[in-house]
């Protein structure tokens, strides 16, 4: 992997779509700071990109906390001296199948933080620096969930709608800045938020949650990851809006 310039920092990155997006990134030289609440799978995550000859730093991070959001992206300048990319792929789904009679406000705020405050809160805090290098790449992460169609839970529906809503938002008010904004909404992949969801469905319906895996034809995070790398390049300069992925 040849070393490019390009530095990214990546929420979520320690494992399913924000990890297999860090090695991506990673494979075509970018310098890559993966924030996740998850230090272990982090460490891991980052320490195989180093091994492979890649510039990679875990920090831990959790986004629901604009400090935490503030010290990853300053971290990433600490480390590299720039920041050029940054992909919001944290992100939580709680209370599936659940009535909406039955949510509690605790539950729906916290989804709420995470996946929507979350994404605010980064793109806060990392556009100042992208702004002194000229620009940048913002990808969101958002879902054909509360965008196309509903969700098992209406908290992260709610949440996957408003990250749709913030990025059209973004995406014009930045681009006179030279930063380019994008939200990704994919279909069905291979995480372990979805398997969950996958086998909840199953115990509902009275299914074997092995058949219930099989049928769900989950995509490979490493195939989202490869679109996510591509957008986060110089040759998606002509793309806007939203993409929709598998």
């Amino acid at each position: 992997m040849a070393p490019t310039d390009r530095v990214a920092v990546i929420t979520g990155g320690a494992r399913g779509i924000g990890g297999a997006a860090a090695l991506a990134l990673a494979a075509e030289g970018v310098q890559v700071v993966i924030g996740d609440v998850l230090a272990a799978e982090g460490e891991a995550t980052a320490a195989a990109i180093r091994q492979a000859g890649g510039g990679a730093a875990f920090v831990r991070c959790d986004v629901s906390g604009e400090t935490d959001c503030q010290a990853l992206m300053a971290a990433a300048i600490e480390d590299y001296g720039r920041l050029d990319v940054l992909i919001c792929s944290a992100g939580i789904l709680r209370g599936a199948f659940m009535p909406v009679e039955e949510m509690d406000e605790a539950l729906f705020s916290g989804v709420m933080d995470v996946n929507v405050k979350g994404a605010f809160l980064c793109v806060k805090h990392a556009v100042p620096w992208m702004r002194q290098v000229g620009g940048g790449v913002i990808l969101l992460l958002a879902s054909g969930a509360g965008v196309r169609g509903p969700s098992s839970s209406v908290a992260y529906g709610a949440s996957k709608g408003a990250v749709h809503g913030m990025a059209m938002t973004l995406e014009r008010s930045l681009a006179p800045l030279g930063i380019r904004v994008n939200d990704v909404c994919p279909g069905g992949i291979d995480t372990a938020m979805r398997r969950e969801v996958a086998l909840e469905s199953a115990r509902l319906a009275g299914q074997p949650p092995e058949e219930a895996l099989a049928a769900a034809g989950f995509g490979d995070p490493a195939g989202l990851a490869r679109l996510l790398a591509f957008l986060a390049s110089p040759e998606a300069d002509y793309v806007r809006g939203t993409v929709f992925a598998r």
